[in-house]
Parts: C-alpha cells; structure tokens; sequence
C-alpha cells in the first residue's frame, strides 16, 4: 500500500515529512525494478525489491556522508564533484566505467519524480534575524549559527497585573483549596450520605454535637480579642508616660527641700503603682470603659 490509501478508501492523515520520505522510497523502488528489467527479469518479489532497495539507498547514503565530510575537510561548506569522485574511489568503484554505463543502449528512461518539498526542520528558539556574510567574507564559508545562540533571549514570563484577570486568579485558587479541604475531611472523618443505598455518592461532613453547645456564643471572637489587645497596649503606654512626665517633674524641681523631706518608715520613696493588679482577665466582668468624644475645635 503505498499510494498512501488504506483498504477502506480513506486517505491516512500524513505529514510533510512522511509524504517526503514516502516519495523518496517510492522513487527508488522504481529505479530498481527498472534495473531489473534490464538484466532480464520479468518478475521479483516484494521482499526481494525491499533489499536491493535498502542496499541503494544505504549506498548513496554513504556516498554523500562521505562526500560531505571530505568537503568539510577542506574548509567549504558545499560538496562539488571532485568529492564524490574521490568518495567512490576510496569505496573500490572504478570511476571511469561511468561514462560507458551512462551511453548503454538498452537503457531505460524513468520519468522525472514529482516535485517535493524538502521537510522544514522547526527551530525551537527564534529570536532577532539570521546575518549574512559581509562582502570580505567567501559564500563558500560556512554560515553564521542561529541568532538565538549569541542574542539574549528571556525566558521568563511578565506578571500578569490586570485587576480581573488576578481576581479570578485568587477566587479559583480559593474555590480549590475549599473543595481539597472539603474532600479530605469527608474522607478522614465521620461522613453522612443522602442516599441509603449509596453511601460514597455526594458525602457530607457529620456534624458533631457539642457538650456545651451555648460555649462559642459566650467566647469572644478573634476579631474582638485584637481590639481589646490593642486597647490595653495603648492604655498601658498613655500610663508609662504620665509616670515618667511625673517622674521627671520631681527630678528637675531645683525648690524642693530634700533635707526636710520625710521618709516612710520603710525608708523607700513610694511611686505611682501600674493598674496591672486590677485589670481582669475575663473580658465578661470588666467594668464598662466609655468611649472617647472628640471635641470640635
């Protein structure tokens, strides 16, 4: 089958290059099965013509590798005739018996095959534009490598910054990690089904009943916690700057009489005492503080 049709009538979806290499097999299979018409052969098996196709084409693979790396040898970047010349006379062929093979009589002509494209390589990385060779440069040089190999290229992606587009970001991400938490504590803990018969469909978290249900009414929440937080720091600093305003008044008094001064019998100067001792931890049985009023000026 080598129309490129299957038994059925359809045609194979084959890309360019399997089209390329197909027309290639193809071509060559001719040219064998013509030289065998010319030795005598009135038929051949197919397993037959597979070999001495593989042979040719293993044949001419090695004539242009070798002809290729002579090329290269010398400095140039495009084989010329005198390469292959050379490659068939390292190969043992007697290159002047060519000219009498090429004028035979008996001789067949093939048609020429259809044209086809050579198969486009893609390159995985295309930056700037490709430079030709300056004017003091020979053509026959070997060309400049691809541009991406000496241009800078980022591979990295910008943030995206769109307000909608990061939205949409962060409620599917949430929408993800709520459904991932929602499937890990159905499967790890008590789970109730709405169906009797199957209980794996559309599971539901068991509620568990508290002993004391009346409890997370009674207990602030953490919202609330921080506010009273933050109002017993910012009292506490109000009170440690009256205490050193006050202190420093008595140290920088030049009137007071320090001999006359009297004592406690403890002999300690007493000193304004922090509110530490009568704050209470509950926050149910402090006593009401009233809210500052600003006045206008």
């Amino acid at each position: 089958m080598l129309t490129g049709e299957r038994p059925g009538g359809n045609k194979t979806n084959t890309s360019p290059a399997e089209n390329y290499y197909l027309a290639r097999r193809r071509t060559l299979q001719v040219v064998v099965s013509s030289l065998l018409t010319e030795c005598g052969f009135e038929s051949a098996e197919k397993a037959a013509v597979e070999t001495l196709t593989e042979m040719m084409q293993s044949y001419i693979t090695e004539v242009g590798r070798c002809a290729k790396a002579n090329c290269e040898h010398t400095a140039r970047s495009t084989p010329t005739l005198s390469d292959v010349v050379i490659t068939l006379v390292e190969m043992g062929f007697n290159v002047d018996t060519l000219p009498v093979y090429a004028k035979r009589s008996q001789r067949m002509v093939i048609t020429a095959p259809p044209v086809t494209n050579a198969p486009v390589i893609p390159k995985s990385l295309v930056a700037g534009q490709k430079r030709t060779h300056p004017a003091y440069i020979p053509s026959h040089f070997p060309e400049f490598p691809d541009p991406h190999t000496y241009i800078k290229t980022p591979t990295f992606r910008e943030p995206v910054s769109e307000y909608q587009v990061v939205r949409e970001k962060a409620a599917s991400q949430r929408r993800d990690v709520e459904r991932a938490l929602t499937r890990f504590m159905a499967k790890t803990g008590e789970t109730q089904s709405l169906f009797k018969d199957d209980l794996t469909a559309f599971p539901l978290i068991a509620a568990r009943p508290s002993s004391i249900p009346y409890l997370s009414a009674l207990l602030p929440s953490e919202l609330e916690l921080q506010a009273l937080e933050e109002t017993d720091s910012s009292e506490q600093d109000d009170q440690t700057d009256t205490e050193n305003n006050h202190n420093n008044n008595i140290h920088d008094d030049p009137g007071a009489d320090k001999e006359n001064a009297v004592l406690p019998p403890g002999g300690v100067v007493p000193t304004v005492k922090n509110n530490e001792e009568n704050v209470i931890d509950n926050p149910y049985l402090r006593p009401v503080k009233k809210p500052k009023v600003r006045r206008k000026k």
